[in-house]
Order: C-alpha cells, then sequence, then structure tokens
C-alpha cells in the first residue's frame, strides 16, 4: 500500500486530492497549518498532523516516522494579486516550505515528487497557454512557483528526485474558503450573494479565465504517479472553454437562485486573459473534462448554501500598502 504525504490536505484541493488518494488504497498523511484550511475538511482516514511546510525541524521528523513513496505538495498561500503586497510572506512560505519538502524527499528517496504550480507562471503569455511557451510571472506568487518548478528540475538533475508540476488554473469548488476574500472568485461570489452584498469585480470585467471544476482536475494529480511517461513532465489541468467575470458572476447568480447587484470598483494589476492548452495532459494523463461551467457551479452552490456564510478577514500582515487595492482595506 503506498503512502503519500499531502501538503495542504485541509485546503480546497487538497482535501480532494486525499479522498482521490484514499480512494485509491494510499495510505495518506496529511499536513496543514490551518492557516487557510480546515480540519473538518480531512478525510477521517487520513492521519493529520497540525504543521507548516515552513517547520523544517517537523518535516524531518516527519519523514524520519514515515516511509512516504509519494510526496503531493500543495500548500501554499495562492493569492496572485496579493502577493505583491505580502512579499515575505509569499516567498517564505511558497518557495522555502517547498525547498525544505524538496530537501527530505532527496534524502528520503521518495518516488516522486508531485507539485502544485499554477498557470500564474505564465504572466502575460497569450493564450492559450502551453507548456513549451517560455512563463514570465507577472507577481511574486508566479515567481515563486515558477522557481520551485525549476528548482525540482536541477534536484531531478543532481540528484534523480522524480516529480510531476501541474499548472491548475481557477479551481473551484466544494470546500473551497467562502471567506477568503483575497483569492477564489468564485467563492467570493456566493458568499457575497448569500450576505445580500453586490458582488465585486474589478475593472469591467471582461478578464477571461477558464473557471474549473474540482472533479476536472485532482483526480488527474492522484493518478498522475502510476504513469511512467508523466514524470519529470509540466502538464496544464483545468477547463477547456474560457468566460468574462462577468458571465462567471450572471452564471453564479443563475445556479444560487437568486439576482444580485453588481460593484465594479478599480482594475488591478492582473493579467487579463488566461487560460491554457490541455493537448499535452490529455495525451499522457487521459485528460478529458467532464463537468461544465453551469454543472460544476451548481455543485458548489448546494454545497455553499449548506456550508453557509462564512466572515471575511484582512490579511493581517500585509508589508507594503502602496498601490494596495482600497477593497482590500475594507
Amino acid at each position: 500500500m503506498p503512502v503519500s504525504l499531502v501538503t495542504g490536505g485541509a485546503g480546497f484541493i487538497g482535501s480532494h486530492l486525499t479522498n482521490d488518494l484514499i480512494g485509491m488504497g494510499h495510505t495518506v498523511v496529511v499536513l496543514d497549518d490551518l492557516s487557510g484550511g480546515f480540519k473538518e475538511n480531512v478525510n477521517p482516514r487520513a492521519i493529520f498532523v497540525e504543521g507548516s511546510v515552513v517547520d523544517h525541524a517537523l518535516l524531518e521528523k516527519l519523514f524520519n516516522q514515515w516511509t512516504f513513496d509519494y510526496v503531493y505538495h500543495l500548500a501554499a498561500y495562492a493569492a496572485e494579486g496579493l502577493s505583491h503586497f505580502i512579499k515575505r510572506f509569499n516567498y517564505t512560505n511558497n518557495l522555502i516550505g517547498s525547498v525544505n519538502l524538496i530537501n527530505e524527499s532527496v534524502k528520503h528517496k521518495v518516488k516522486c515528487f508531485v507539485f502544485t504550480s499554477s498557470i500564474a507562471v505564465y504572466g502575460n503569455c497569450p493564450p492559450p497557454m502551453r507548456e513549451d511557451m517560455t512563463p514570465v510571472p507577472e507577481d511574486p506568487y508566479g515567481v515563486a512557483k515558477l522557481a520551485v518548478e525549476q528548482d525540482l528540475r536541477v534536484t531531478h538533475e543532481m540528484f534523480g528526485l522524480n516529480y510531476i508540476v501541474f499548472r491548475p488554473h481557477n479551481v473551484y469548488g466544494e470546500y473551497q474558503n467562502l471567506g477568503d476574500k483575497y483569492r477564489n472568485v468564485v467563492g467570493i461570489f456566493m458568499n457575497q450573494l448569500m450576505q445580500d452584498i453586490p458582488l465585486t469585480i474589478f475593472g469591467d470585467g471582461n478578464q477571461t479565465r477558464a473557471f474549473s471544476y474540482i472533479g476536472d482536475v485532482t483526480p488527474y494529480i492522484a493518478h498522475s504517479v502510476e504513469i511512467p511517461t508523466a514524470m519529470n513532465q509540466v502538464f496544464n489541468i483545468g477547463a477547456e472553454k474560457d468566460y468574462t467575470v462577468n458571465e462567471l458572476a450572471e452564471t453564479v447568480m443563475k445556479v444560487m437562485g437568486k439576482e444580485g447587484l453588481i460593484r465594479h470598483v478599480d482594475s488591478r494589476n492582473e493579467v487579463m486573459h488566461a487560460w491554457s492548452d490541455h493537448n499535452k495532459a490529455a495525451q499522457i494523463l487521459g485528460f478529458k473534462q467532464q463537468y461544465t461551467l453551469e454543472e460544476g457551479l451548481t455543485r458548489m452552490a448546494t454545497w455553499a448554501k449548506t456550508a453557509g456564510i462564512r466572515k471575511s478577514e484582512k490579511f493581517k500582515n500585509i508589508e507594503i500598502t502602496e498601490k494596495l487595492p482600497p477593497v482590500w482595506l475594507e
């Protein structure tokens, strides 16, 4: 029976991945500091350890205690826009924490290190974004993700650690943190609707994204370690069709069964059009999108109504306030 470590396993994507791995017969150890996840998200059949990837002493203890076959690294604070204003926090958690894990994986001969990167590495590359493009990230979050990808490449060349990198984009679904106002626009919209608060849209709302339902993402990440040709490769993963943020808002209102007002605020520094090509994932992983946007949003809406309103809290340690969007100060 394979033994897998899932970092960030109490979070949105990590909890779904944990469920997939347990369904595959893996013994799963979840490491999460609960800064953005919730313990109730963790499958009761998983072993839960509260802690951070930044704590290298804890990682050493975990790797000595367990013989991990696979490491699935999802722990990160994934707020692209906010990352400009929390650089130290971003690089400490998203880069240094990843390096701590890579070190232990080398020392303990892990069979494969699966890393959840992001479409953010592409920056302003013209869509559809392909894995053979030269990434030019536009924000510190993307810079950190790309740095980890590059470190995995040189670590494989130097020490033979196999890796698989996934670049998902705009993933949504059940267990998403509805109370985080800095990221995950679908969750933000649903939370605002339930509170009768206008839906906040930066700029004119004509930004385009391919919003990806979680059920079309984590099964492929989970099974990737079983496919020899996936080793040491980078894959885009997510929905095929792009929509504007305005179209997303209308569809969210439809599936929630509730009309809401739209509040347009000043545009922020972000890539206008970002969606990916998935031919490589289709050829090697057998990727095929199963859920349409409306189908995925309907499933999430059913869960969100049960989960209820989540209070949105301010990020406590903003490092730079210059050019910070005013809406994030509210």
